[in-house]
């Protein structure tokens, strides 16, 4: 099931691509552009992404249309022709794709994508890949970071009631579970990805009982096998004592209590305290789950502080990546009907021609260096990143599993550098710029620069005869 399918997509995009669109159209401008994605710079404490969302790219983009609605609806605007309405009722994304592949790490001025296109088409879809890749880009790169502090312990996605939208939700759930959790409480992101899925029990459940022990008796009548219960309502040493209570009659039965949850006060001291009353009353392997506002930060403080705590739930500070909520990537022209094209805006500026990524290993296997070069100068030193995912508007390969992403994403981490899986600043990764790149560049820009010398030179003439 694609979760874009309650969406019209062609419509997910900002009104000036498509009257940049109408203009080209007009002006008979409509020969092959490259637009390359990339992220600017890190978030504060950041040194690494991961790469998320082509996936979900490559399932919209074949079925890209205009809908008879659409069409009425942008009819109505008053602002395009009939000509250029008549040009999108028989629009298809005939590009190509190339993009670093699901999972994998990637560093700041690194293209992720670059669409090669008819200019019209690349520029139609340049909001959709944005927010596509973006999204999933930035809560993997978040959940990676908090799967790195958390040494090994349990961690499930638990933040869909707070995300910004359904849509974020669900790809907070998958990109979660993309970077090492082991699943979310997210039933409909369960459904769509076949995610593991793990719930509990709210306060409200406890409160509507006469007690407490009352409301931890009922739910494992209901769920016998495996229950967790939620013992911090009223008093968690007290809600703990009762809790074994219950696991000593479950066990009579041949049943287990699976776990307790924390979800308030010192954590670590509470988790210390539960820990000893489970071990005295014979229930060691009953594991202790801890949520509430949890992220990499708290986490990391609670590991140093000796918490006996073997799941954590991150909800929301993890599913809106809350101190770093948007990552500074953009999509930009890099090349038009086969002349390489830059931007020189101050702090803005961009690297001309389609580009490939190659990546250089220590002899320990680690990586130790990216080099960024033109795709088709020089000789392939280390090993190529950017791989062709789409060709004349369909996808090239089967769509992965988001068990075979995972699977790559847990490679990667194994290559990254332990001094750049800190979750503090970090040295910055090397990434180099080719000579022929460089070149590149140079000449463009000095070009560019005479270029509209010369233009604004003949418009003031023609001004002044």
């Amino acid at each position: 099931m694609n979760p874009w399918e309650l969406y019209a997509p062609e419509l997910i995009t900002d009104l000036y691509e498509l009257t940049m669109a109408e203009s080209y159209l007009r002006e008979g401008m409509n020969a092959e552009a490259t637009f390359s994605l990339f992220i600017r710079d890190y978030p504060e404490g950041r040194s690494f992404f991961i790469s998320a969302g082509i996936e979900s790219l490559l399932e919209i983009l074949p079925e890209f249309r205009f809908s008879d609605e659409s069409l009425r609806y942008l009819a109505s605007l008053g602002k395009f022709s009939t000509k250029f309405l008549d040009y999108l009722r028989d629009f298809r994304f005939s590009g190509n794709i190339r993009a670093i592949a699901e999972g994998r790490i990637f560093f700041v001025q690194e293209p992720i994508v670059e669409v090669t296109a008819p200019i019209i088409e690349a520029q139609i879809i340049e909001t959709l890949v944005l927010n596509v890749i973006q999204l999933e880009t930035m809560l993997a790169s978040k959940a990676a970071r908090v799967a790195s502090v958390a040494s090994g312990k349990g961690l499930i996605e638990f933040g869909m009631r707070r995300t910004h939208g359904v849509d974020a939700s669900l790809k907070a759930a998958r990109t979660t579970y993309l970077a090492g959790f082991m699943g979310t409480s997210n039933l409909l992101a369960g459904k769509i990805y076949g995610i593991p899925v793990f719930g509990t029990m709210a306060h409200s459940y406890i409160t509507s009982f006469h007690s407490e022990l009352d409301a931890f008796y009922a739910f494992v009548r209901a769920f016998p096998e495996n229950p967790v219960l939620l013992i911090d309502t009223y008093e968690c040493i007290a809600g703990a004592l009762k809790a074994v209570e219950v696991a000593k009659e479950l066990r009579k039965s041949g049943k287990e209590l699976s776990g307790v949850r924390l979800d308030s006060g010192d954590l670590a001291d509470l988790s210390i305290k539960v820990r000893a009353v489970l071990d005295q009353a014979g229930f060691p392997d009953v594991k202790i789950m801890a949520s509430g506002n949890l992220d990499e930060y708290r986490i990391e403080t609670l590991i140093k502080s000796g918490a006996c705590i073997d799941i954590y739930a991150v909800g929301t500070r993890m599913s809106v990546s809350a101190d770093a909520p948007y990552l500074d990537i953009v999509y930009k022209l890099v090349e038009y009907d086969n002349k390489p094209v830059l931007k020189l805006s101050t702090g803005k500026k961009t690297w001309p021609g389609r580009k490939q990524v190659d990546r250089f290993y220590s002899p320990d296997g680690k990586m130790d260096f990216d080099r960024l070069r033109l795709l088709e100068a020089g000789i392939q030193e280390g090993e190529p990143l950017m791989e062709l995912v789409m060709k004349e508007g369909q996808r090239v390969n089967a769509p992965e599993s988001l068990s075979e992403i995972r699977t790559r994403f847990s490679g990667e981490w194994r290559k990254l550098p332990e001094k750049l899986r800190s979750i503090h600043a970090a040295e910055p990764y090397r990434v180099e710029f080719s000579q022929s790149l460089r070149e590149l560049d140079s000449k463009t820009a000095r070009l560019k620069r005479l270029e509209e010398v010369e233009v604004t030179k003949g418009r003031l003439k023609q001004k002044i005869g």
